[in-house]
């Protein structure tokens, strides 16, 4: 079975090949996989890079560069295989590798599908569809232990799911540029206050502002 058609870019092909971004990003610049060149330069990864990137995670250190290659060639030419056979040693279940691409792939059409963007609701920051719930703010919770039960105790239109999707869609659109300001997401400064600092008898007024709860 072929995994759905669709361009990846590196991090969606790290999330759906199981592998780190920084890993995806060091084969292609070592032509591990041959990525197709787009005219606006763009890296854009195909299904079977994302498979060829996977069966290397998984079993690269056991292969040289000149098997690796043609497992890939076979893998290629007979894409009904369940199964090649790389060397006389190393027989690679293929189609075990292509099944759970295919469900990474899945996940994470499911995982964009719940996520929207709109200049009206927290300044485009991504949310959860019908809600103000913060994408990203879910997935860092997740990521740094909270624990489901206590996350939807705090956010209770959510499910399960849409905590497992939210690591997913995250990892898989990592946040790009400066941080956005108050301003950016649509929110205002609740108070100000403006504070002398007496050490020193040429400073100036400092100010900071603190965003609403």
């Amino acid at each position: 079975m072929n995994a759905p058609t669709r361009a990846f870019t590196p991090a969606e092909a790290a999330v759906v090949g199981g592998l780190e971004l920084k890993a995806v990003n060091n084969a292609i610049d070592k032509r591990i996989v041959e990525v197709p060149v787009r005219a606006s330069k763009r890296r854009e990864l195909t299904a079977e890079n994302v498979l060829q990137l996977k069966l290397w995670h998984e079993i690269g250190p056991i292969l040289s560069q000149e098997r690796r290659q043609r497992l890939f060639g076979l893998i290629r030419e007979n894409p009904a295989a369940r199964t090649i056979r790389a060397d006389n040693l190393v027989i690679v279940d293929v189609a075990e590798a292509r099944k759970q691409v295919n469900q990474r792939t899945k996940d994470l059409a499911e995982a964009e599908a719940m996520v929207v963007k709109s200049r009206d609701v927290m300044g485009a920051e991504p949310v959860f569809k019908g809600t103000r719930i913060p994408v990203r703010l879910v997935a860092t919770m997740r990521a740094q232990g909270a624990d489901d039960g206590e996350i939807l105790s705090g956010y209770p239109k959510l499910t399960a799911r849409q905590l497992e999707l939210a690591e997913i869609w995250a990892a898989a659109h990592p946040r790009r540029g400066r941080p956005k300001s108050l301003a950016d997401r649509g929110l205002k400064a609740k108070a100000s206050r403006r504070t002398k600092l007496g050490s020193d008898p040429l400073a100036k007024s400092s100010e900071t502002s603190l965003p609403p709860v």
